[in-house]
């Protein structure tokens, strides 16, 4: 009877028989919810922060929000010597400078990021991976000095000319492309976040295509699938939440740019069925104006900008979850 009591309590009998593990110290469970609560501190410190900056947004909007309401959204007056203020346009001109720089930008980074897993010999991936990442480290001040001294210029001396003379003759979508060749406006500026996002966007996809389980892609190619076939049946099936993040990333970066953006889009506050028109956007009135702003009705609608941008990212990172969560859902349905 001794001898087992021995055993339960981890000690070793006189035949030499291995003792059972030591308890769990009370000290690693001291430690452990130590982390817990840290942990559980720092993500409520995050929301805590998110929700102090939507309610000091909201608490410096109070003076247009009860002038304006919700007509602030839908005129496109903004005229502060008669203290008139509407966000249409800047409201326009970020959601049309940033779909045009996805347009371009999600194309190129998968092709840049196809080219690179699966198609670029071993010592091209490397260097040219590293050149790619480079360019998002590149301050977005230079991007905007490139693109009203170099792009610019040529753009509207060689590009825009031809788009007007060929775009601007189809029927329904001429219009987007009608107009005197200006150089800078909204086009340009899409252009301009596009090369600036496609860094983002291509590095996400390059790490989430890596980690496609080389067994998957070889059996497929053992199955005589093509490239285009592997990537478009294995790989992306496989990596499509990470291909939408980089693209959601590449799109916050492309809502909230400013610098690059007021350099080039034109800071007019006037809507134009055109594409290559000056506008505005949200973070360029803001970094405009904000410095300047003469009473408590001007800093307020700048302030209310703020929100709303605050707002439109809000509800793009919803939605993308919200795909996620409908891709996930019919992946069950089809399995």
């Amino acid at each position: 009877m001794s001898a087992v009591l021995d055993n339960i309590r981890g000690t070793t009998d006189s035949s030499g028989a291995a003792s059972l593990p030591p308890m769990r110290k009370p000290k690693n469970a001291l430690y452990d919810a130590i982390f817990k609560n840290l942990t559980r501190l720092a993500a409520l410190g995050v929301l805590s922060l998110l929700v102090a900056i939507l309610i000091s947004l909201v608490v410096g909007s109070q003076v247009t929000l009860a002038k304006y309401g919700v007509s602030f959204l839908f005129s496109d007056e903004w005229d502060p010597v008669n203290s008139e203020y509407g966000a249409l346009v800047p409201i326009v001109g970020t959601l049309m400078t940033s779909v045009i720089a996805l347009l371009i930008a999600v194309p190129v980074s998968f092709g840049i990021a196809l080219f690179l897993t699966e198609l670029a010999p071993a010592w091209l991936r490397r260097p040219l991976g590293t050149a790619i990442e480079m360019l998002a480290a590149i301050p977005s001040i230079i991007y905007g000095m490139w693109g009203l001294f170099v792009f610019a210029p040529v753009f509207q001396r060689y590009v825009q000319p031809s788009l007007i003379s060929s775009l601007g003759e189809i029927p329904g979508i001429g219009a987007l492309f009608q107009g005197p060749a200006f150089g800078i406006g909204i086009f340009t500026a899409g252009i301009i976040l596009a090369v600036m996002i496609i860094p983002f966007i291509t590095a996400v996809m390059r790490d989430v295509f890596e980690l496609v389980p080389t067994l998957l892609k070889e059996s497929a190619y053992g199955l005589g699938a093509t490239t285009w076939e592997v990537v478009w049946r294995v790989v992306l099936p496989f990596t499509k939440a990470g291909v939408i993040g980089g693209v959601m990333l590449g799109l916050g970066r492309a809502l909230g740019e400013t610098m690059a953006v007021t350099f080039v889009i034109g800071n007019a506050y006037r809507l134009s069925g055109s594409v290559f028109a000056p506008g505005n956007s949200i973070a360029s009135s803001l970094a405009n104006e904000f410095a300047e702003a003469s009473d408590d009705v001007h800093l307020s609608a700048l302030i209310e900008l703020g929100l709303i941008l605050f707002l439109i990212t809000t509800i793009v990172l919803a939605l993308s979850k919200f795909l996620l969560l409908r891709l996930a859902k019919n992946e069950g349905t089809r399995s």
